[in-house]
């Protein structure tokens, strides 16, 4: 779908409504509608997407009930401005330091702490024996009431016993690998996209097949041991990955270098 509208998929498994509403939300947040500018007709949008007018009531209707459009009679629908939490940045460039200080201007939420057998793919990123015990913990992480990201993390079992449940609601996780004597040094992360299951779309307050932000990070000591392995989940509504490139190098073999930021 591109331009303000689109044909809908009929063999994608999400409602018609949903999608409409998914790409005219999008659409709105991305400053494509500015505050108090009409949408299109409910004519016009049937056509844009190839849907009945009931799909694109209902789109709208949702859109209403979010504050995202005013519906005045007669008029249309207008779209409203999009209010957000302030912002938290953190550069890549010290990125250990600014993910604890992350964890400390934001609120957690335990959904499973215990020790389980590492999976094979656990046991090879952590450098562990096949079946070694590891910590595994379960987060929500909320800024402002409004939940941002689903965080499963594998620890190391003789890491792991060096703080317990507790901890892990009062104080960031790097913080409690300092608390131990656990130098972090270093991080691994690759990106990628994944898509809302039915266990993560209500704690995240999105909706089932909703996209997300994935991200993965092992994290390594001074000595260069991994010490957690990060499995996280983001709202990209709220939550995107900014990249500020430079050109280096000499012609014709130019080499692109960036600075990166996560942003909140």
């Amino acid at each position: 779908m591109s331009r303000r509208g689109g044909e809908v998929r009929q063999e994608i498994a999400a409602p018609l409504h949903h999608q409409v509403y998914v790409v005219l939300r999008q659409q709105i947040i991305d400053g494509q509608y500015q505050p108090g500018k009409a949408l299109p007709s409910e004519h016009k949008l049937e056509e844009l997407f190839k849907v009945s007018r009931i799909t694109v009531r209902r789109a709208l209707d949702r859109l209403a009930s979010e504050g995202l459009v005013v519906r005045r009679h007669g008029k249309g629908n207008f779209a409203q401005p999009v209010i957000t939490p302030p912002p938290i940045d953190t550069n890549l460039r010290g990125m250990l330091e600014n993910l604890l200080a992350m964890g400390l201007r934001t609120r957690v939420d335990l959904i499973e702490f215990d020790y389980v057998p590492a999976s094979p793919e656990v046991a090879t990123r952590l450098e562990l024996q096949q079946g070694a015990i590891v910590q595994r913990v379960v987060r929500v992480r909320h800024h402002e009431n409004t939940p941002f990201s689903f965080l499963t993390t594998y620890v190391p079992e003789t890491v792991g016993r060096t703080y317990g449940p507790n901890d892990l609601l009062e104080r960031p996780l790097l913080s409690l690998f300092e608390k131990a004597g656990i130098k972090v040094a270093r991080a691994d992360q690759t990106i990628t996209a994944k898509l809302a299951d039915t266990r993560v779309a209500p704690l995240l307050e999105v909706e089932i097949g909703a996209a997300l932000l994935g991200i993965r990070r092992l994290v390594r000591d001074e000595k260069g041991r991994p010490v957690e392995l990060l499995e996280a989940l983001y709202r990209p509504d709220i939550y995107e990955y900014q990249m500020a490139m430079t050109r280096k190098g000499k012609k014709p073999e130019f080499i692109w270098s960036d600075s990166s930021t996560m942003t909140r």
